[in-house]
């Protein structure tokens, strides 16, 4: 079962409690909504905040050509931190019996494509960073460029995630060592941030968690966190309490980002659980004639305020995955796209246009094949998933279970699951498919102890 099926359970538990929906002062009904991966910490319980159990690091250089009047930039944090421009493979993939980074993973750190001006990534970023210095001029710091590996205090702990969460588990993240992860949000951030007096700040950077094969979902991806503080003074005076002061700013603020990106859309607030909001919201568009959460967000715990930065203040908090709005945006159908180095997927962006739409240059066929086998005691899907994208690296498109039954006789669980390989770029021969799938197979067996069939 993969993570965001077990998270989601969760949040509709909680839904279930708490059935009324709330936009600005009137009441909807959540139906035929539609979540992409790429998001929050509980979705994929998906972003800092928002769908899943996502996370969100921010910006260092020039906006649309030129750096806005009074925009800040940091890139990385005042403290001891490294960049993540000096990475090293013996820092990442060590001798720990808890690291499971694989050199695939490895590869992707440092590449940075939201620094890419005319990346979709990048292109996104930057016009999310246009409208907060355009609504709050020189309001914002910026963290562009913060090191992707931390500790499990600041992936977890400082953002009140409990022990038991299924976001800590070593088939959800990547442990470099038993006390260090690869980031699962830039969340991460968030508390050492705080402690460090950074009053209104973005964050956004690249961030990992072990996931399912798709379209939509993908080990790396880019998230933004975004943190307000408000002092009494703020909401005294206003006719509202402090916590709804602050959330109607919230969502004021988040709807305007929302139609700065999108246009005029019509938008709708939907309850949510994040450990680290209360409460919690996650935002929904209504676009191309379909409802699709963005972004999830809330005001922040006041543990977490009062410990890290200091008492009688409130704040608000978002999340969102930069891959989700630029799928929705561009209309990009394959989240692997965002990797692609092919002219011809990258000249169809320029920075500053947010009307470019994907154009398909390749309609290469995909070729199925399944592998059957009896599960052993310790087997989950994210494992397999992670053992395909190891060895077939981004020609798989997607593994899915099409089959499954347990023997009464022997009472072992048989899967049969087919992977789908297709580049984007090229025509895959039979040959090569072949050596593929048979080195998948090998290592079913040896790495992850199944019984073929």
């Amino acid at each position: 079962m993969s993570h965001a099926v077990r998270c989601q359970a969760h949040l509709q538990a909680h839904r279930a409690a708490r059935p009324s929906l709330r936009c600005l002062g009137r009441e909807v009904q959540v139906q035929g909504r539609r979540r992409l991966g790429g998001g929050a910490l509980l979705e994929r319980p998906g972003p800092g905040l928002a769908s899943r159990w996502r996370g969100a690091s921010l910006f260092g250089g020039d906006l649309f050509g030129a750096r806005l009047p009074g925009l800040t930039v940091a890139r990385g944090l005042a403290t001891k931190q490294r960049t993540s421009q000096s990475i090293a493979r013996s820092d990442i993939i060590t001798g720990s019996p808890q690291n499971n980074v694989t050199d695939t993973i490895f590869d992707k750190l440092g590449t940075n494509l939201h620094q890419r001006k005319d990346h979709p990534l990048g292109i996104i970023k930057e016009a999310i960073f246009e409208y907060f210095e355009q609504s709050d001029p020189g309001k914002f710091k910026l963290f562009e460029d913060l090191y992707p590996v931390v500790t499990t205090a600041q992936n977890f702990d400082e953002l009140l995630i409990p022990a038991d969460h299924v976001s800590r588990s070593d088939n959800d993240t990547y442990y470099v060592d038993g006390e260090t992860v690869l980031r699962c949000h830039t969340s991460a951030h968030q508390a050492e941030l705080l402690r460090e007096k950074h009053k209104n700040f973005l964050v956004i950077g690249d961030v990992y968690r072990r996931d399912t094969i798709d379209a939509t979902h993908y080990p790396v991806f880019h998230q933004m966190e975004g943190v307000k503080i408000f002092e009494p003074s703020d909401w005294e005076g206003s006719g509202l309490g402090e916590v709804e002061y602050v959330r109607e700013d919230l969502k004021r603020t988040l709807e305007g980002l929302a139609k700065h990106l999108f246009g005029d859309v019509e938008c709708r607030w939907v309850d949510a659980y994040f450990p680290f909001t209360d409460p919690s919201i996650e935002l929904e568009i209504f676009f191309n004639d379909e409802w699709l959460e963005v972004l999830g967000c809330g005001v922040m715990q006041q543990q977490i305020l009062d410990g890290n930065y200091g008492e009688g203040k409130r704040a608000w908090a978002f999340g969102l995955g930069i891959e989700r709005l630029a799928m929705i945006l561009f209309d990009i159908p394959d989240i692997r796209l965002f990797w692609s180095e092919d002219e011809r997927f990258l000249k169809q962006f320029k920075a500053g246009d947010l009307s470019s739409k994907f154009k398909s240059f390749s309609k290469f066929p995909p070729c199925n094949k399944d592998v059957a086998f009896w599960i052993s005691e310790d087997f989950t899907e994210n494992n397999l998933c992670e053992t395909v994208r190891g060895i077939a690296g981004d020609i798989v498109e997607e593994v899915k279970l099409i089959d499954e039954f347990a023997n009464p006789k022997t009472g072992k669980t048989s899967h049969c699951y087919r992977i789908v390989y297709r580049s984007m770029e090229r025509s895959l021969t039979d040959e090569e498919i072949n050596s593929v799938q048979d080195k998948v197979r090998s290592a079913l067996e040896d790495e992850l102890k199944v019984e073929l069939r």
